[in-house]
């Protein structure tokens, strides 16, 4: 492949760059210079402020940088809004970083008469209800597919930008690439499409990176419900679907072995042999009680996966767990 700057240099701080500089291109000043990715760079914020604000405007001028008061990004378009970014690639927000952002953002905003705008910015991808707790807290999401439906209206001479399209629609292809690759073939980006997938057909709880001693997994967890004082679920953990129980803090060996105990019996009733034991039990707050092996639920290692009879497969696990609880 041609050598891409965005896939040698792929830290946050590089994206950051990257979007301060294509927000720099919008001032009008700029046109002189490659009419074509000023316009692009335009559109860019314009979609943001209508987005936003509902509002449609001409750009007059541009103001645009990097890290003010802690916040990644952050442009003033004609004197009238202010726009803080908060850029991801791979990584999610923390310690409540938003809200100091924007109420930082608002105060500036009220002394100097602009409009505050926030947008949290990711081209990696994200569970469903992570990013609903960020819109509920007042930000745009703009994310792979935005990015990439307002730069293919262009055709850009330009190697820093045609290098940065590149790169997000080649990971969109590579997140996509689970529904053609063999099982066997699947990477991080397979499984992670793979979770984006029935993250959008299934009530999904949560998904992302999971720390473990063991080097750690891609887990996805839903179908919540209450046994006792725990509860008790579904989770896939880049292969195995588990039954899980949590969260569990003292008396781990009866919580695990009672609710174990009913998922096997339960399991004998209704005929459901691949619902094993797992190899060992755990101690912590969320153990794993009984397992199925990826081959069993999602497909053989040279197999193409079949979405709707895996749909149809986890839902009848979701109405299994629903009877061990009747």
């Amino acid at each position: 492949m041609k050598p891409n700057i965005f896939e040698i240099s792929t830290k946050e701080l590089t994206q950051d760059g990257f979007i301060t500089w294509l927000l720099k291109w919008a001032d009008p000043d700029n046109a002189k210079y490659d009419e074509k990715l000023n316009q692009c760079a335009m559109d860019f914020v314009k979609y943001i402020i209508k987005e936003q604000c509902k509002e449609n405007i001409e750009i007059k001028k541009v103001e645009a940088d990097r890290q003010w008061e802690n916040v990644d990004i952050w442009a003033d378009i004609n004197e009238k809004y202010f726009i803080i970014i908060e850029d991801k690639t791979y990584t999610r927000e923390h310690s409540d970083q938003l809200e100091k952002y924007k109420k930082i953002s608002l105060d500036w905003c009220k002394e100097n008469n602009r409009k505050l705008i926030c947008v949290y910015l990711k081209t990696g991808t994200e569970a469903k209800s992570s990013l609903q707790i960020i819109e509920e807290k007042g930000f745009l999401i703009v994310g792979r597919s935005e990015l990439i439906a307002v730069f293919n209206n262009y055709q850009i001479k330009n190697d820093i930008f045609n290098d940065f399209v590149s790169k997000i629609i080649n990971l969109d292809e590579a997140e996509k690439a689970f529904e053609t690759k063999t099982i066997k073939n699947w990477d991080w980006n397979c499984w992670t499409g793979f979770y984006n997938y029935l993250d959008s057909v299934l009530d999904i709880s949560d998904w992302k990176y999971v720390a473990n001693p063991s080097g750690g997994f891609l887990g996805i967890w839903w179908h919540f419900k209450e046994w006792k004082k725990y509860y008790v679920y579904l989770q896939i953990e880049q292969g195995n679907l588990c039954f899980k129980i949590g969260e569990v803090y003292k008396n781990h060996k009866k919580a695990r072995t009672d609710w174990y105990n009913i998922l096997i019996k339960k399991a004998q009733e209704k005929e459901k042999g691949e619902i094993k034991k797992p190899s060992r039990f755990g101690n912590g707050t969320y153990m794993t009680v009984a397992r199925i092996e990826r081959k069993k639920w999602l497909g053989n290692d040279d197999e193409i996966i079949n979405k709707e009879k895996i749909i149809e497969k986890l839902k009848e696990y979701e109405k299994f767990l629903d009877y061990c609880l009747e």
